[in-house]
């Protein structure tokens, strides 16, 4: 079942509103008393609906989850579209400076605060979530990617688990290593990372800071899924076919 609503993050884009979408299984009803893991996501509007997607292709989350039965609910809300780097702005933890996008305000923690303190209260409040740190989940792609990797290592007193798609690990390379580097996270720590091998041309030495930050996390002691997908490419289409891989993961064991 997807319900849809509207939701103001004031801090960042003051009452404009915008999209969120709510993913329950199809159990969510016929159990009543059955509580469950919580996955947010950054990028909503490209997550269920070819029709809201910004590209006409979605993820088709909810498909595969019905499909496979997944005992999961998904928090799922849309970025900043405006055109003077908004999404870029509010997806990055780090300032940085691109000469084709100039330098890019990162915000990111602004949105992190506010999915820990005001998003996933409410949806604890008024759902029957599983709201400890063990069974609540982030995931995003892209930016979205860097900002899973992000709410993972520094918000890991309230996210255990994270699926980083494609992440852009070339934004402020020093500035991940060193957050790499410094994180404290808790053991059982678990992260599903991947990348296509035909984006990695994308971004000058990506291979070589992919394979840096993924020696790193592993020497911080995270369970690591690391995959390099054949011919995968950075859009949509590329990533649904990579959910049954991080779903799998994020679930694993639970």
């Amino acid at each position: 079942m997807l319900q849809t609503w509207r939701v103001t993050i004031p801090e960042l884009t003051g009452g404009e509103e915008r999209r969120a979408y709510l993913y329950l299984p199809d159990s969510y009803d016929r159990e009543p008393d059955r509580r469950y893991p919580v996955l947010y996501m950054f990028d909503g509007h490209n997550v269920f609906y070819d029709s809201d997607a910004t590209y006409g292709k979605s993820w088709g989350l909810g498909e595969y989850l019905d499909a496979v039965e997944a005992p999961l609910i998904v928090v799922a809300v849309e970025c900043n579209h405006h055109p003077d780097n908004g999404r870029l702005s509010e997806y990055s933890p780090f300032t940085f400076y691109e000469p084709d996008l100039g330098q890019v305000e990162g915000r990111g923690q602004i949105t992190m605060e506010w999915f820990t303190r005001v998003l996933k209260p409410e949806m604890d409040r008024n759902l029957r979530t599983l709201p400890g740190r063990r069974h609540t989940f982030i995931a995003g792609s892209s930016m979205g990617g860097l900002m899973a990797l992000y709410a993972l290592l520094e918000y890991n007193q309230v996210f255990s688990r994270a699926a980083a798609l494609s992440p852009s690990l070339w934004v402020a390379p020093e500035r991940v290593a060193r957050m790499v580097r410094g994180c404290d996270v808790a053991a059982g720590t678990v992260l599903y990372m991947d990348y296509g091998s035909r984006e990695m041309e994308n971004h000058q030495l990506m291979a070589g800071q992919f394979s840096r930050v993924t020696a790193q996390l592993l020497d911080r002691g995270v369970f690591l899924t690391c995959r390099i997908v054949p011919d995968g490419e950075h859009c949509e289409a590329s990533w649904e076919r990579q959910v049954p891989f991080f779903i799998e993961t994020l679930l694993y064991d639970l």
